[in-house]
């Protein structure tokens, strides 16, 4: 039976991550990658039921896995999900399941497939794949949330018993075909069998054991409640045991089920659609999701908007590597920083300088210990407080009002065990409090 997050190390002790999770933790920021047949039709909406466009349409003149790979590089993503099936069940790979897809598109006479020129290019770039398939809606074969057919009123066990042996058909297309997956993603889960879903915990078991599993039946991390690429604070990685948990985590939770936060570049449009290019978010409104994402014990996963082209618009590219530029910027060299165990921890500095940023990170190994903490600041010879907080986890970024300083000190106020800190790092960005 497969895990659906990470196991307690003890019966007594804390949850814990998996290998695995503590792996995608590490990783931090992704490039979530959205390319479907409605960008050559833009305006139609799929639960319109009618004029879907036909695969004839879908024919990207340009289009370069590397470019968007590059894009991701640029930005400092260690992992890409590719949406291969969206809402409006077009097979962006070689497949045979039904006729509404790339072998019936003129794109590469027939031959094309987006999901492995993309693994390739993930290869060559040192980039972790991923791949999302909804299982949720499906336009052609007039599915809607949450996996039902009719339209999503269900209703005729013969028609959705045919429907789950296609999401099986699909998955172990996706899953057999394109070696090791870093993450497979379902958008809005997926109907266990009993419901009428899939019986995919055995292709899962058998293809991917070591996928990280985004929703549905075999969870190890969870949505974090909104499309805002923000987390809220405190965040805690340990969540209830209440199925299909959404939400901020619990202090203590028996399962270990971290948080990402997903978010398009171009605010509300994940799939390209024409004249939003003033939708593009500004490089401070990306800093502020990445702090509140991965400074809240997060990863964050960025869309992008491939167009009709089969390119990343050039004016996104160009923001991708600008983020990336600040992300290194501000938080890639600290001015000291150091580890251990216990509930107080001191930096010393040669001179005095000038901080308004910190990193904090636990050995979340051991799990998450930390309840309650302070940093102060030696100033004038006495100690001040410059920020304090709740959780900390895989990570803690947090900047406030500037401080000129040679020591400066963590102290754990509550804690869950021995806390066991990974990193305690002090910055100097140049911005002060947010």
């Amino acid at each position: 039976m497969i895990a659906q997050a990470g196991q307690p190390a003890a019966p007594s002790g804390p949850a814990r991550p998996t290998q695995e999770q503590a792996a995608w933790q590490d990783m931090e920021l992704g490039l979530f990658i959205h390319f479907d047949i409605p960008v050559f039709k833009p305006g139609w909406d799929w639960r319109s039921w009618k004029d879907a466009p036909q695969p004839s349409d879908y024919n990207p003149r340009k289009l370069d896995t590397d470019q968007w790979l590059r894009a991701a590089k640029a930005m400092g993503a260690r992992y890409a999900v590719l949406v291969a099936k969206h809402c409006s069940g077009f097979l962006s790979w070689q497949s045979d399941l039904y006729p509404y897809g790339m072998k019936q598109s003129p794109f590469q006479n027939g031959k094309g497939d987006v999901v492995r020129d993309f693994v390739r290019s993930c290869r060559k770039f040192g980039i972790r794949p991923g791949i999302y398939a909804s299982m949720s809606a499906n336009g052609y074969l007039e599915v809607d949330d949450p996996g039902l057919v009719n339209r999503g009123k269900g209703g005729d066990p013969e028609k959705q018993a045919r429907y789950a042996r296609i999401c099986e058909g699909m998955l172990n297309e996706l899953w057999a075909r394109y070696g090791p997956l870093f993450e497979v993603w379902f958008d809005g889960g997926c109907l266990y069998p009993a419901q009428g879903g899939p019986d995919m915990l055995p292709i899962l078991k058998r293809l991917q054991p070591k996928a990280i599993v985004f929703q549905g039946p075999a969870a190890t991390i969870r949505w974090i409640g909104n499309e805002d690429g923000v987390a809220p604070y405190p965040c805690w990685a340990t969540a209830p045991a209440a199925r299909d948990y959404n939400g901020p985590g619990v202090p203590g939770g028996t399962r270990w089920l971290p948080g990402e936060c997903d978010v398009p570049i171009r605010r509300n449009v994940w799939i390209w659609e024409p004249k939003t290019e003033s939708f593009l978010m500004s490089l401070d409104e990306l800093m502020s999701r990445y702090e509140r994402s991965v400074g809240h014990n997060c990863n964050l996963l960025l869309n992008a908007n491939i167009d009709p082209d089969g390119l990343i618009p050039e004016q996104d590219a160009k923001r991708y590597e600008e983020f990336g530029a600040e992300i290194r910027r501000r938080y890639g060299k600290s001015l000291a920083e150091t580890h251990g165990a216990g509930s107080e921890l001191t930096l010393a500095l040669p001179t005095p300088r000038r901080i308004d940023a910190v990193i904090l990170q636990e050995r979340i190994a051991e799990g998450e210990r930390v309840r309650r903490y302070v940093v102060e600041a030696q100033v004038s010879g006495a100690w001040k407080e410059i920020c304090s907080g709740q959780s900390i986890g895989h990570k803690r970024i947090q900047r406030f009002q500037p401080a000129t300083t040679d020591r400066v000190r963590l102290r754990v106020l509550d804690s869950a065990g021995e806390p066991q800190i990974r990193r305690f790092a002090l910055f100097d960005t140049g911005l002060g409090a947010p």
